[in-house]
């Protein structure tokens, strides 16, 4: 496994390296596996005490969603730092507007409609607060003391409408709170007809005990690889056509740090 950030793209197609220092009271992640094959896109970045940052899953394979994720990451972070630049920038109202930026630069780089469920958060170090859209209903799974349970309150996807607006949700994150965020890739691993699924992701959160962010991504990643194994006698037969239909497996993990 390694950080999802390092598969990004800035301008000219260059990677851009996700590369957070610390970041008070908060523990966040990003794991995929190595086998990249589609659109599936990560980045995250802090501005003054606020941290921004997005899961999303294009649609297509890697060679034509890489462009598309290069601008997207580029309209991302131009636009956290601008609606979050200043000291007084409203939480909600920040996540709203960077969010029309993303699905706006998204519609553009694709040259039309291009289907992207996408996660985006903003947490507020200083407040404990968390603002996130859920455009398209990745699986999202919180633990705090309330128990472990899937992220509510699902929008539509990025990369269809240009004129969409989008309400944020916000929660306060409690220390020891965990959430967890994966692609469809995640849930879509299949053991037979049977797929990994979201409850397999919640009862994983549920069972985590003290793991942190980085812990939970991993974790769950080799949980959904090792439950799609193909058999080895059948391995022969099969190999060619999994590795045509295969999807990238992705997940962001963020938890709050204890005492914080």
């Amino acid at each position: 496994m390694v950080d999802a950030g390092r598969e990004n793209a800035g301008a000219n197609g260059v990677p851009v390296r996700t590369e957070l220092g610390p970041i008070p009271g908060l523990d966040l992640q990003a794991r995929y596996n190595s086998g990249r094959m589609g659109g599936d896109f990560y980045d995250a970045v802090m501005v003054g005490s606020r941290v921004a940052f997005l899961l999303s899953d294009i649609a297509g394979r890697r060679a034509e969603t890489r462009p598309i994720a290069i601008e997207t990451q580029r309209a991302f972070r131009a636009s956290a730092a601008e609606f979050f630049g200043a000291t007084d920038a409203n939480l909600m109202d920040g996540t709203a507007m960077l969010v029309q930026a993303i699905n706006l630069a998204l519609l553009k780089a694709a040259g039309g409609v291009r289907f992207a469920p996408t996660f985006v958060g903003c947490y507020d170090a200083q407040l404990g607060l968390l603002a996130y859209i859920n455009a398209g209903g990745q699986t999202a799974v919180l633990q705090d003391s309330e128990g472990t349970r899937p992220l509510p309150n699902v929008s539509m996807p990025m990369g269809l409408f240009s004129h969409l607006t989008y309400e944020p949700s916000m929660m306060a994150l409690e220390p020891r709170s965990k959430l967890l965020v994966v692609t469809k890739g995640v849930i879509s691993c299949r053991s037979g007809s049977t797929h990994y699924g979201a409850e397999r992701v919640l009862e994983l959160v549920k069972e985590s005990g003290a793991d942190g962010a980085e812990a939970l991504c991993q974790r769950v990643l080799e949980q959904a690889k090792e439950f799609s194994k193909v058999p080895w006698y059948s391995r022969w037969r099969k190999e060619e056509s999994l590795l045509e239909k295969a999807d990238d497996l992705t997940a962001v993990a963020v938890v709050r740090t204890a005492g914080s």
